[in-house]
């Protein structure tokens, strides 16, 4: 088969994180999208807002009515970090009869070569680079040729929906009691609701600003 990955926080996760991982099954002809939490990532320098249960939960609810997404939790490790060299590379010793197609943002093309050991992604899967518009096509063609010729990589250019959604702007947003309707899952909103995530960081700012 033909696997579409999907590599994050996921605190929460958002209709843009969904919307990319449907555009890369269609225009790719992916056969489907694995989610896949980062329990501990190492670029965090603090601990996520919600728990990793709760965003496994939260991923398992937005994608529950589609068939072709997945819930792959390879990566919910709370106590030590996953690296996506490690990750690609067992991924393809576990699942040999599958192609891999890692999707990425623009921005993370442009500093792969800051990643942990980066050469050893691109012999486990072809990159999907998401690009949001054209306006930056020539140097997202010249990141592209520049790796390729240089690491033997595979990248595609996955044309992406054009979403100012981040999941901070989300978290910010239900620590104040707003709400994120329309840019979470329905599911998710009530999930987010019900278990008043985000809203330790609400109490915290006010106990700060009383004693400040």
């Amino acid at each position: 088969m033909k696997i579409g990955i999907m590599g994050g926080t996921f605190d929460p996760i958002h209709i843009g994180h969904l919307l990319l991982g449907e555009f890369a099954y269609e225009d790719y002809g992916l056969d489907e999208i694995w989610y896949l939490p980062n329990g501990n990532p190492p670029h965090k320098q603090q601990a996520e807002e919600s728990t990793l249960n709760h965003r496994v939960e939260m991923i398992r609810q937005a994608i529950r009515n589609v068939p072709y997404f997945k819930l792959c939790l390879h990566e919910a490790k709370e106590t030590e970090h996953s690296y996506t060299y490690q990750t690609m590379r067992e991924l393809n010793t576990l699942y040999p009869e599958n192609d891999f197609y890692f999707i990425l943002g623009a921005d993370s093309l442009f500093s792969i070569e800051t990643w942990k050991y980066f050469r050893e992604i691109f012999p486990t899967c072809t990159i999907l680079a998401a690009m949001r518009d054209d306006k930056d096509a020539a140097d997202m063609r010249m990141q592209i040729r520049y790796l390729e010729e240089k690491y033997g990589a595979r990248i595609r250019i996955l044309q992406a929906p054009l979403l100012e959604i981040s999941s901070t702007t989300l978290r910010e947003r239900a620590s104040r009691g707003q709400s994120v309707s329309y840019m979470v899952p329905d599911a998710v909103a009530e999930y987010i609701k019900k278990n008043r995530l985000y809203q330790k960081r609400k109490l915290d700012n006010g106990r700060l600003g009383e004693n400040s």
